[in-house]
C-alpha cells in the first residue's frame, strides 16, 4: 500500500495524527500503540505521532479508565495523554490525519482545507489481513471493545510503519 505524504524532497520524518469523537478511547490508544512500535522498531526520530477528537467534549481529560486499564495489560501506557479537538491547522502539521471510522473522516472532511484531503486516511486501510473497514467505539459497551480496539490498532500499526518505512529513506 502506497502511501503519499507531503512531496516535497525526501521525507526525513513524517507526522501522523490518530483522530476519533472524542480522543478518549481508540485514537489515544492508536497514538499509544503507535509510540511503542515506532520506539521498537527504532523510528521515534522520523515518525511523530499525536491523537485528536473532532468534538470538544474531552479536552485536556485522561484517556477514559478501560482504555487505559486494557492498554496498561498489554504494556502501553496511555496516562500521559490528554484529549484535544483536531482543527484546521492540524492539516498544515501532520502529513497523515487517520481516522477512526467514516463519520470521522466526514466530519474531518468538512474542517480540511480542500488541497489537504488527500491526507486523511482510516486506520483499518493498514490493516491487510481484514476486511474490516472502521474501529468500533467501544464507549458505551463493555470491557471486551476495548480488547477489540487494541486487536485492532496493533495490526494496523504495524501496516501503518510498514507503509511509512520506504518514505523515511533519504
Amino acid at each position: 500500500m502506497t502511501v503519499c505524504v507531503r512531496s516535497n524532497a525526501p521525507m526525513k520524518t513524517i507526522s501522523v495524527c490518530f483522530v476519533c469523537l472524542g480522543n478518549i478511547c481508540r485514537s489515544p490508544t492508536a497514538e499509544g500503540v503507535m509510540r511503542h512500535q515506532v520506539e521498537a522498531a527504532r523510528l521515534s526520530d522520523r515518525i511523530l505521532i499525536d491523537s485528536a477528537g473532532t468534538g470538544d467534549w474531552h479536552v485536556g481529560a485522561s484517556p477514559d479508565r478501560r482504555a487505559q486499564q486494557a492498554a496498561g495489560e498489554r504494556g502501553y501506557d496511555l496516562s500521559a495523554l490528554r484529549g484535544r479537538q483536531i482543527g484546521p491547522e492540524d492539516f498544515e502539521r501532520f502529513d497523515l490525519v487517520i481516522a477512526m471510522d467514516d463519520a470521522n473522516v466526514a466530519a474531518l472532511k468538512a474542517i480540511c482545507p480542500p488541497a489537504q484531503r488527500d491526507r486523511i486516511r482510516l486506520l483499518m486501510e493498514f490493516a491487510p489481513a481484514t476486511d474490516i473497514r472502521e474501529v468500533a467505539d467501544p464507549y458505551f459497551g463493555g470491557d471486551a471493545g476495548f480488547e477489540r480496539v487494541l486487536d485492532q490498532c496493533e495490526a494496523a500499526c504495524r501496516g501503518l510503519i510498514a507503509a511509512l518505512r520506504p518514505q523515511l529513506i533519504t
